[in-house]
């Protein structure tokens, strides 16, 4: 246990991966982009208010807490089995900007 401890203090572990901390502009903008695109052939106010919230959405975190919201209206004009595959697509852009820890499919 010793070496181990006397490794991690000189930096010979590697520490967990973390999530990136700032995305550019455009890296924004195509996690807009994909999540906006899940929810593209449905309707209604509760969509358009969503898209809204995509829109000025500043952080790819706020973004990332979108996806529960996206899954409720994809599930009620679809289906449950529909919503799961289109936001565990969403996973693929998040990688890397999310703590690896949030990154779980829904089943």
């Amino acid at each position: 246990m010793i070496p181990t401890l006397a490794r991690l203090i000189k930096g010979k572990i590697a520490p967990r991966s973390a999530a990136k901390s700032n995305p550019s502009l455009k890296e924004i903008q195509a996690i807009r982009a994909a999540l906006q695109r899940c929810v593209a052939d449905c309707d209604g106010v509760p969509v358009h208010r969503l898209r809204h919230k995509i829109e000025h959405s500043q952080t790819v975190q706020d973004l990332w807490m979108l996806r529960n919201d996206a899954y409720q209206l994809i599930s009620h004009q679809h289906s449950q089995n529909v919503a799961a595959e289109r936001i565990n697509a969403l996973m693929a852009v998040f990688k890397g900007w999310v703590d690896p820890r949030q990154l779980v499919h829904i089943r």
